[in-house]
């Protein structure tokens, strides 16, 4: 079964880049990819249950609410609490990694990526 991977940035071009990254991995049925370019829309799908991960990759600086806020949301609910979250940003301060850590974030990959490096997360961390 494949293992469902949601991105949420609020760039068009990031989340496309991550996406033709993938497409070995979604091509063959490995992953299903989802894309969300809003922090609270993903946040409020997840809460009513519309929505599902096994993977969350996401951005820091969003409008509306950054993605250390997401994650922070995400991991005081029991249903996510145990799931990883990769953040994927232009961020790389060692504060900003801690608190990341702290929050339970699982990994973290300063933008501009390197599509091997980010195919060979997603599969470290899914096991796939």
């Amino acid at each position: 079964m494949a293992k469902r991977v949601i991105i949420v940035d609020d760039s068009r071009a990031v989340i496309a880049t991550a996406e033709l990254a993938l497409d070995g991995l979604i091509g063959s049925g490995v992953i299903e990819f989802k894309s969300y370019l809003n922090p609270l829309e993903l946040l409020g799908a997840l809460q009513s249950g519309a929505e599902n991960f096994d993977l969350l990759i996401s951005d820091v600086n969003m409008p509306e609410m950054n993605g250390l806020d997401l994650a922070r949301a995400i991991k005081t609910d029991e249903r996510y609490k145990t799931k990883p979250i990769i953040v994927l940003t232009t961020e790389s301060s060692e504060s900003m990694k801690m608190t990341g850590k702290e929050i339970g974030v699982t990994g973290w990959m300063v933008k501009p990526f390197n599509d091997e490096k980010l195919v060979k997360s997603i599969k470290m961390v899914l096991g796939v």
